[in-house]
């Protein structure tokens, strides 16, 4: 997060309220637009277990 000045509030936002697509049963990418910030879109790449696993953040995302 650091690394791409991403900071707890931007990142709770990106998770509760992004665009979410699922690779399988239990890894998603979710995708967010920030108005504020020059580097969108911004994604994290997650699994789900019986918590949200964040495994990286990234910036400047495009979906495939």
């Amino acid at each position: 997060m650091a690394a791409r000045n991403i900071n707890d509030g931007e990142l709770i936002e990106l998770i509760e309220a992004g665009t979410v697509k699922q690779k399988d049963d239990v890894r998603v990418w979710v995708a967010k637009h920030f108005d504020n910030r020059q580097d969108n879109l911004l994604c994290v790449a997650a699994v789900l277990e019986e918590k949200v696993v964040v495994k990286t953040v990234m910036h400047h995302f495009e979906w495939e």
